[in-house]
């Protein structure tokens, strides 16, 4: 899961010139370091919700939870259907 958000934040965020900076990691800031921002943090819940078949309520897509590439996946992981034994 990590892979697949980290290459769309690349793919959809980043252009030819932030290619030679510091690599995007799992843990690299998003918002407060400004690759994603509010409009871009909209267009990525929609990508998430569409890629999981999920739904993410409004109140809990805040900047922290969108910060880092880890945060994103535990707000992901919590909606994500329980499967039961």
């Amino acid at each position: 899961m990590k892979e697949l958000i980290l290459d769309y934040i690349k793919r959809e965020y980043l252009d030819a010139d932030d290619a030679g900076d510091a690599p995007l990691t799992a843990d690299t800031p998003l918002i407060s370091s400004g690759i994603v921002d509010s409009f871009s943090m909209v267009s990525l819940k929609r990508f998430l919700e569409k890629q999981y078949a999920i739904r993410i309520p409004d109140e809990e897509a805040t900047p922290q939870a969108f910060d880092t590439v880890t945060s994103i996946v535990g707000l992901v992981a919590r909606h994500l259907p329980k499967t039961g034994a």
